[in-house]
């Protein structure tokens, strides 16, 4: 499986760092699964929202699973998922990736760049709760740190991503891989998954 995590400037960096450990982790317990750190456009690093600058190994290709993380929202910050979901570059690429058959991963307010996508409407998800609001006007807003409607996994925030990362391992891979993963990395995933 070929995994993407789609990188802007702004972005939060747990959002896309933790399920990338995850997921790499799972590939070195055997896991068929590759994982990269992408942009739209080409370019060396992003600037997340916590300042640290993240090297990307290219560009969004076609993968089997696109993952989008948030950051920046609630503050309207210039350089944010809000700014990104207003540009509609990255909304716009959700959309052709889902329309490929990739399945839409997000993280925290990387639902409102799905929701943006259009890929959301009337669908069970999940965000951050301070695009709960804006998340009501196009889809069913459920209650969960996770949330997998098959071609669409939303979580909540932050750290809800790591338990998005643990689930899709189990969903892809098996129990006892994301097993593996979990104790390796000495965590618990939460168990609080609403299957759409």
């Amino acid at each position: 499986m070929d995994l993407e995590i789609l990188l802007y400037d702004g972005f939060d960096e747990l959002d896309a760092i933790g399920p990338y450990e995850v997921f790499h982790n799972g590939g070195q317990e055997g896991a068929d699964l590759s994982t990269r750190l992408v942009t739209l456009e080409p370019r060396e690093t992003v600037t997340a929202s916590h300042d640290l600058r993240v090297g990307v190994d290219g560009t969004l290709g076609s993968p089997d699973v696109v993952l989008v993380p948030g950051g920046g929202w609630g503050d309207r910050a210039e350089a944010s998922a809000w700014a990104e979901y207003d540009r509609g570059a990255i909304p716009d690429a959700l959309a052709s990736a889902h329309a490929r058959g990739a399945t839409v991963a997000t993280v925290c307010t990387g639902g409102m760049l799905a929701a943006g996508a259009g890929i959301l409407d009337g669908r069970p998800a999940t965000t951050h709760h301070v695009a709960h609001d804006d998340l009501r006007e196009v889809a069913e807003l459920v209650d969960a740190r996770v949330v997998d409607d098959g071609d669409v996994v939303t979580c909540g925030g932050v750290t809800s991503g790591l338990d998005l990362a643990f689930h899709l391992l189990a969903r892809e891979f098996g129990e006892d891989l994301r097993d593996r993963v979990a104790r390796r990395m000495e965590y618990e995933p939460s168990d609080d998954v609403y299957l759409g």
